[in-house]
């Protein structure tokens, strides 16, 4: 099946299902020296992970990666690392009852067109679960950026009809993210949006919203003018996730009520004599390229398609039926994404940070 590797110079491929033995990722062009062991990829892992509160999925997977590859000593060898997590908490006789049904929301019609068959547990290839290699990845894409100054951070902007406010995108601390467990760094917002999580919780049903990501530190000239846009690669990285339907950046769908005048970022001369804007509408990117400002995009998440309350469907073969979705799913998605596109962002600014220097010779 190819689309299963991403990436250029930094490039990560990923194989395995949810209800499969576990999932493999292997990640090529990381630069060898960098200091790397298990310990490194567990805080983010643990922030993906299922069952750690009260409004995300109670699948209780530990995620603990074992990495085979590609790190001798404590550093990469510049080698292929290969990462291996193994699969603990599969219940696959919660999808038995609907091997024949098509869940609203998923990807079981879509699979059956375009293969003939599929694996009916938990969704197979196309389930959440596979961005913990992604996750493991993106960890790794973090240690190299960090080397470099650049930082990766997610939040939850919005929940439903819940909106954060968030003065400066930048500002945000990854303590702030972390206070609480819905990810919003706004404490009143956060609560709110935990107490709207419950109520749909209650109902039996899910709740969507928006994820806002920020990466500073970034250097002006990242990207390409034409068809590899850091723009459009960060796109490509945050549609490729499961369960998102709509991406932004910098001001977003607001331009199309703005007059040029109104959404031009001034250019000034900043500190050290660096030429800088004094706004940021353009998101960090003008032409496709890094402007050296906050990368800032964000993302809409639909609400989580599997719910534990009658829906009307089909079967393979046409019938009218009925269908309820057993087994632990999210009521909200938001909380455990924001690592997935961190992860996604961190992918594409290494791999576009490895183009640049290539480019530039140094």
């Amino acid at each position: 099946m190819p689309g299963n590797s991403f990436g250029e110079l930094f490039r990560v491929t990923t194989a395995g299902v949810s209800h499969g033995p576990g999932y493999v990722a292997i990640i090529d062009g990381c630069p060898p020296g960098l200091p790397l062991d298990v310990d490194d990829l567990l805080p983010d892992l643990r922030r993906r992970r299922p069952g750690q509160s009260k409004i995300v999925t109670q699948r209780q997977e530990e995620d603990i990666p074992e990495i085979w590859s590609g790190v001798f000593e404590g550093r990469t060898d510049g080698t292929s690392i290969g990462i291996l997590f193994k699969n603990q908490d599969q219940r696959s006789q919660d999808y038995s009852d609907i091997k024949d049904k098509y869940r609203p929301g998923h990807a079981d019609f879509t699979f059956d067109a375009k293969y003939g068959f599929r694996d009916y547990r938990g969704g197979g290839r196309s389930s959440a679960r596979e961005t913990v290699c992604r996750v493991a990845a993106g960890a790794i894409a973090k240690k190299v950026l960090a080397q470099h100054d650049m930082r990766v951070l997610g939040y939850v902007k919005q929940i439903g009809h819940v909106i954060a406010a968030v003065a400066d995108p930048a500002q945000i601390t990854l303590d702030q993210v972390e206070a609480t467990p819905v990810r919003c760094p706004d404490p009143a917002k956060a609560q709110e949006m935990i107490a709207l999580i419950e109520d749909v919780r209650k109902d039996l049903d899910s709740i969507g919203g928006v994820c806002e990501l920020v990466a500073t530190g970034v250097p002006p000239g990242l990207g390409e003018p034409v068809f590899d846009k850091l723009k459009a690669d960060l796109a490509k990285a945050l549609l490729s996730l499961p369960a998102v339907t709509a991406f932004e950046y910098g001001a977003g769908f607001a331009v199309a009520t703005s007059r040029g005048s109104q959404n031009n970022d001034a250019f000034v001369r900043g500190d050290a004599g660096k030429i800088e804007t004094e706004s940021n509408r353009h998101g960090g990117m003008l032409g496709g390229i890094s402007s050296g400002a906050p990368v800032v995009c964000r993302v809409a998440v639909k609400p989580t398609s599997s719910l534990p309350q009658p829906q009307q469907t089909v079967t393979r073969a046409g019938e009218p039926t009925e269908i309820v979705t057993k087994g632990r799913h999210d009521p909200c998605l938001l909380p455990r994404f924001v690592v997935m596109g961190e992860a996604m962002i961190a992918l594409v600014l290494v791999d576009h940070w490895l183009r640049w220097r290539a480019q530039c010779g140094t």
